[in-house]
């Protein structure tokens, strides 16, 4: 059989050789195969005919209308599907190295007869017109904060055209999230697009049927800032398509420089977002060029942000604690049984009482837990120290890890008097210093001493607090012996 080339070397040697014989055996066929060739002007791959015929009988011929019938009732049955219920109808009459030969037939029925496929129409993106945002789970990275893995996830905001991105992180799918994240990014970019796209959250896009396509609260946000809202539409995850792409290769990122850290550990939040932001800023820095053409048509920014928190009354309950967004924490027990007032931030909550402010609490990371301050409550629970044995919040009792190893060591050496104990402990630290309370338990439990409240007191007050054991002494140094080396030394200058 000969080959494209041979052929092609024919055509080269038949203008060149005296005869069709002599340029044939140069080019490696018979005299007879030139003249084919040379008659035909057609390479052999060109000759070629497909093989549009079965070698075999098809094992499915009966079976296949009924096959048809079940495709185009459900048209995402898979091919092994539909093999196993035929296998089990008349069973030993189909064998699983015949899988294959269905799996072909079906994926041709499909492709010429089968239902059309949804269509993905690439769109053309115009400078500063889009900002897309939405949010994503950052948990399955495995970052921590002092050990501690951090739930959360980030609000992700990015300009349709140049791909220039910001986030915020946030520990829920909420309208706070959702105020705090835009308006970041907004003032970081200092100008705003056009229009702003998101999926159906709940908290800004009406359900179908609702006069209002968007919330007054998501309404009121937009028109601040002359935004145009814009949603898509139900189960269109690709009209986000920009943003959702933008989380893969976000989290994408972020893992690989995770791994280049060498550690997934963070001292605290903000070193943790300050991380991010470093990313970010080398991820946006390739946008610069397309960035400038956005900026030129970007709208100009308010005087002013808008209020990024929500409002809320909440009533305290007999336990000292409320309610907020599924969540419960504590207020002094002196407020049980008024309501007071909550500013709902992204990250924490204000409380308010009587137009005054009480105090400022950090917002729990999940849904559903609970931040218990016992300073709140301490003073009814030193007058009601067994409740603490059984208290539903008691894991919130212990400030650091030497109140608890110290409660433990309590349980050991009083197993009695252990919670009336303790509870005295966390009235010295309320009362006079929880710095001052935690080097006392620490420097008790480093000499393995008994640990009573009587003997915490009486150290905390005999001493400003426990020199920790890592701190180097060093005596103050007299500057008049150095005057007096100082002397010594020109007085034996001057004799010699």
């Amino acid at each position: 059989m000969v080959t494209d080339e041979q052929i092609r070397r024919l055509f080269m040697l038949v203008n060149k050789e005296n005869s069709l014989s002599t340029a044939a055996a140069k080019a490696g066929m018979t005299a007879k195969t030139a003249l084919k060739y040379r008659k035909s002007r057609e390479l052999p791959s060109q000759t070629k005919q497909l093989h549009d015929w079965r070698t075999r009988p098809d094992p499915f011929l009966n079976e296949w209308p009924q096959i048809v019938e079940m495709l185009k009732v459900n048209p995402g049955l898979e091919s092994k599907t539909i093999f196993e219920y035929f296998q089990r109808q008349e069973p030993g009459k189909y064998q699983d190295n015949q899988l294959r030969t269905l799996q072909r037939r079906i994926k041709y029925w499909r492709a010429m007869e089968g239902p059309a496929k949804e269509v993905f129409f690439p769109q053309i993106h115009y400078p500063g017109q889009v900002g897309a945002s939405d949010f994503t789970h950052m948990t399955s990275l495995g970052v921590t904060i002092c050990g501690t893995i951090l739930t959360h996830l980030v609000y992700h905001f990015v300009l349709t055209y140049s791909n220039w991105e910001a986030i915020s992180i946030c520990y829920s799918e909420s309208f706070e999230s959702l105020s705090a994240g835009l308006q970041n990014a907004l003032w970081e970019l200092g100008g705003t697009p056009w229009r702003h796209r998101t999926d159906r959250m709940s908290f800004a896009v009406h359900q179908d049927g609702n006069p209002e396509k968007f919330t007054a609260k998501y309404q009121a946000l937009t028109r601040h800032y002359n935004i145009e809202p814009e949603r898509i539409n139900v189960a269109s995850g690709n009209e986000n398509g920009d943003v959702e792409q933008r989380h893969h290769r976000f989290k994408k990122a972020v893992a690989q420089e995770l791994m280049l850290r060498g550690s997934r550990d963070f001292n605290s939040i903000e070193a943790y977002e300050k991380f991010l932001k470093g990313l970010l800023q080398r991820l946006n820095a390739g946008r610069r060029e397309r960035l400038g053409e956005e900026l030129k048509t970007l709208r100009p920014l308010p005087q002013r942000r808008m209020n990024d928190c929500a409002s809320l009354e909440a009533s305290v309950g007999p336990n000292s604690t409320i309610n907020v967004d599924k969540s419960v924490y504590s207020v002094h027990s002196r407020l049980i049984g008024t309501r007071v007032q909550i500013k709902l931030f992204v990250d924490y909550l204000e409380v308010w009482y009587a137009q005054r402010f009480i105090e400022r609490i950090p917002r729990v990371q999940d849904r559903g837990s609970h931040k218990i301050n016992y300073r709140h409550i301490i003073d009814w629970l030193s007058r009601k120290p067994g409740a603490f044995a059984n208290y539903r919040y008691k894991a919130d009792m212990f400030p650091s890890s030497y109140f608890k190893m110290a409660y433990d060591e309590l349980k050991r050496q009083k197993p009695l008097h252990a919670d009336k104990e303790y509870v005295g402990i966390l009235r010295i630290a309320a009362q006079v210093s929880e710095t001052a309370t935690q080097s006392a338990l620490r420097w008790l439990l480093e000499r393995q001493e008994a640990i009573s409240a009587d003997i915490v007191e009486q150290y905390v007050l005999s001493r400003d607090s426990a020199t920790p054991i890592t701190d180097v002494l060093i005596k103050e140094v007299n500057l008049i012996d150095y005057d007096s080396l100082l002397e010594g030394n020109l007085a034996g200058v001057a004799h010699g």
